[in-house]
């Protein structure tokens, strides 16, 4: 076997040409303002306007939107000036590696805690179970963490301009890399998304205690799952297409560029997402236009009129109390 094999691949890579690199560009300049955007106005509004919509599952949601925020500033923005002067150095180049698994890891991590406590009824706090709920979401991020410090450690990071950022590429035999990405992808992938998938279909099934309380944010989870494995599922395909190569060539370049593509844009739609729940998408609006008020907004007093009543013995005293109703 050819231990070089994958390195002489990379090497032979075409470049981009001018017009599909500008339309790289465009797609993730666009991808990187909506995740950093949207993503910050979500945490602004779960801080400020928490008390003006329903969230008992909060946690998970946070961690999502966290790490979310995370991959827009470091990696999509990373992709982007790399696709912009065609190429990351060291140290540069391993951190985005691997901080890249490791929101990869949370945000699944994350959707995953979210559907198995709508499934159980537990809420972020006030129970030992949110305790457990918390070390949950810790583990998802630590594991993330260690799996992807792992191809650091062995020297297995070269730059990709397919995937626009630094990726593992195999350069040892065929079992080391089998036996990682085994182990990565049934700790950090497999697992949660067995658990995202058995809770959201009994949960759409009518069993569990989440109830159907569509005034929940937490109701935005099946849409969460949905389009998580649509972004993710060209990242899975190239991960076995990689397992059934024995030379440890990589996948096909057009696939590992629309699964970059398709991951990043997955952390600009979660915030649009949240706002398909009507009470968060007020939240949003009222934080946005601070002229206009949430529905439940009180009158303002403005004047305060006396009126002394003489036809009637004792006199009475009317109170008139003018009101400004806000528009």
């Amino acid at each position: 076997m050819n231990t070089t094999n994958s390195t002489a691949l990379l090497e032979e890579l075409r470049p981009w040409s001018r017009a599909e690199k500008s339309l790289l560009v465009a797609v993730l300049s666009v991808e990187m303002v909506l995740g950093i955007l949207g993503n910050t106005l979500v945490l602004i509004v779960k801080i400020v306007c928490k008390y003006h919509f329903q969230c008992v599952h909060w946690l998970p949601l946070v961690s999502l939107t966290l790490s979310d925020l995370s991959c827009s500033v470091l990696i999509i923005s990373g992709s982007l000036l790399a696709t912009l002067t065609g190429g990351q150095r060291s140290p540069w180049c391993e951190v985005v590696s691997l901080f890249k698994f490791t929101f990869m890891t949370s945000s699944i991590g994350s959707i995953a805690i979210l559907c198995v406590q709508r499934f159980m009824g537990i809420r972020s706090t006030g129970s030992c179970w949110s305790v457990i709920m918390v070390l949950a979401c810790f583990t998802s991020w630590l594991f993330g963490v260690v799996f992807g410090i792992v191809p650091v450690i062995y020297g297995w990071i070269k730059y990709d301009s397919a995937e626009m950022l630094c990726a593992v590429f195999w350069e040892s035999v065929y079992s080391d890399m089998l036996v990682y990405i085994l182990c990565a992808f049934s700790v950090c992938v497999f697992l949660p998304f067995l658990l995202m998938l058995i809770c959201s279909l009994l949960s759409a099934a009518g069993y569990g205690k989440h109830g159907n309380n569509p005034d929940d944010l937490s109701s935005v989870a099946p849409l969460l799952v949905v389009f998580y494995l649509l972004c993710y599922t060209p990242f899975a395909v190239s991960e076995l297409i990689l397992l059934g190569r024995l030379d440890l060539s990589p996948s096909p370049e057009w696939l590992r560029t629309v699964s970059s593509v398709l991951a990043y844009m997955d952390c600009g739609l979660n915030p649009i997402l949240y706002c398909t729940n009507q009470d968060f998408r007020q939240a949003l609006l009222a934080l946005l236009w601070t002229s206009r008020k949430l529905s439940l907004s009180e009158p303002e007093l403005t004047r305060i009129t006396k009126l002394v009543m003489v036809k009637s013995q004792p006199a009475e005293i009317i109170t008139i109390a003018q009101m400004k109703v806000p528009s």
